[in-house]
């Protein structure tokens, strides 16, 4: 009987571990890739008085973060993910507010950080600050 287990709990591990790798297989053959060459780009920061500011630009940069720093629109920490944006447009997240700029493009939340999020010609993306965690 103890054989027969050791064998199921054998054979279970074997296949968590062919799902963990075709998963990640999957991810790295669909995953968003950043788009190379010239592109435009709107950014649109919506204040914590709801106040909105567009701003478009022009550029080569791939991912987010090389827009938003290349323009001086954010500031932050690195994080385990990468930039922590901390302030966008001389606005500070309060963290005794529980403040926090989140990513959307076109209107959706992104799920990843602005290191990892890839940029195309015509992207329209909002930075909000939004209150609680």
């Amino acid at each position: 009987m103890e054989k027969k287990q050791k064998r199921i709990l054998l054979i279970a591990a074997c296949v968590l571990v062919i799902l963990i790798a075709a998963a990640v297989i999957l991810y790295q053959n669909f995953r968003p890739k950043a788009e190379k060459g010239q592109k435009e780009v709107s950014i649109t920061v919506i204040h914590g008085d709801k106040k909105e500011t567009s701003f478009e630009y022009k550029t080569d940069a791939e991912y987010l973060r090389e827009v938003l720093e290349e323009h001086d629109l954010v500031k932050g920490t690195e994080g385990q993910y990468g930039l922590f944006i901390t302030e966008v447009d001389g606005e500070k997240a309060d963290d005794s507010k529980q403040q926090w700029w989140c990513i959307t493009k076109g209107g959706e939340q992104v799920n990843t950080s602005a290191d990892q999020t890839p940029v195309s010609d015509q992207d329209e993306f909002e930075l909000t600050l939004k209150e609680g965690y």
